[in-house]
């Protein structure tokens, strides 16, 4: 990777992203061009969005307006409003990401299928997967709760005791936990799932993990069967994680519900609020979401995969310490 000319570099990536484009195209799905700036930000906790103000005519104060940390919001308004099978390929941005596989500013393929299944949808992914990937993969199959029975020794996560996570996360090998209450169980489960589960998923394989405890369900439909579970999926390969995907919520007063718990979490982390994207919760409101589902896939991290780089800023063209 370190031998290749900046030039053939660029070839490569621009290869990349043609066959991306082409996929979709070959299925009939429009490629949409959604806004970078919104007057609303995504509440999630885990999500730190970047902001500017912006002196817009007509008004005597700058605006605050928030740089999208995905195009979710904006490409559900077009759903709603009739689109059909849409998909975007483009620029993101979370604040405080920087790491080997992680940039402040990256590149995030996202794509709705109206009236797929998840199943239908996570073929698809699979698909575009090995479509890019220089060697076909098979796909490994796991719940949320197998995972943890299978890496952890923990053979019910949901009835588990934050003593039982703890105790499996001592045993695991993984370095030491500071600063985490004892009876936090919420957090020593997803400290056992990104430092003992993550890193041995999608080896030689494409893992497909699914089936995520309701309170990850983020703007996912809950099981109808199983109020615990959420109908989400991630994808990872080489203990990376590619994809999130979710059988899409579409009732309006959830989405709100939903906006403000997230917002009430912040409050409790000492995470500053953010004003609800209000344009998006109108339109569900008056238009409502067509049954779909909807990914997101870190397409930066799928071109890693598939020219073999360590680091993010080996496949594009400027990191952001160097931009």
């Amino acid at each position: 990777m370190n031998m290749m000319t900046r030039r053939e570099r660029l070839q490569q990536r621009s290869q990349f992203l043609q066959q991306l484009r082409a996929f979709f195209y070959a299925r009939d799905c429009l490629e949409v061009d959604t806004p970078l700036l919104s007057q609303g930000a995504t509440p999630d906790v885990h999500l730190r969005s970047l902001s500017s103000w912006v002196q817009v005519p007509g008004y005597a104060e700058k605006r605050r307006y928030y740089w999208q940390t995905s195009p979710e919001y904006p490409m559900k308004r077009l759903l709603c409003e009739g689109s059909g099978d849409i998909f975007y390929l483009g620029k993101v941005f979370r604040d405080g990401d920087l790491s080997p596989r992680h940039q402040i500013e990256f590149t995030l393929l996202e794509w709705y299928r109206l009236d797929f299944s998840l199943t239908q949808l996570i073929t698809e992914v699979v698909e575009l997967i090995n479509h890019i990937l220089p060697q076909t993969r098979t796909v490994e199959y796991l719940s949320y709760a197998q995972a943890f029975a299978q890496f952890c020794g923990i053979t019910d996560i949901f009835t588990a005791s934050a003593a039982q996570c703890r105790v499996a996360l001592e045993q695991s090998g993984a370095p030491e936990v500071v600063g985490v209450a004892p009876e936090d169980k919420v957090l020593w489960e997803q400290l056992l799932l990104t430092e003992v589960i993550e890193p041995q998923l999608g080896n030689g394989v494409i893992t497909v993990l699914s089936d995520f405890p309701a309170r990850d369900a983020a703007l996912a439909k809950i099981h109808p069967e199983n109020p615990l579970l959420a109908q989400r999926f991630e994808v990872f390969v080489d203990a990376m994680e590619l994809a999130n995907g979710y059988d899409e919520l579409a009732d309006a007063v959830l989405y709100r519900q939903r906006f403000n718990e997230s917002l009430q979490q912040r409050a409790a982390q000492q995470l500053a609020g953010v004003p609800l994207d209000e344009h998006l919760l109108q339109t569900l409101a008056d238009y409502p979401l067509p049954a779909c589902s909807g990914v997101a896939l870190g397409a930066d991290r799928l071109l890693m995969l598939a020219l073999g780089a360590q680091r993010i800023d080996e496949v594009i063209c400027f990191g952001v310490e160097q931009a």
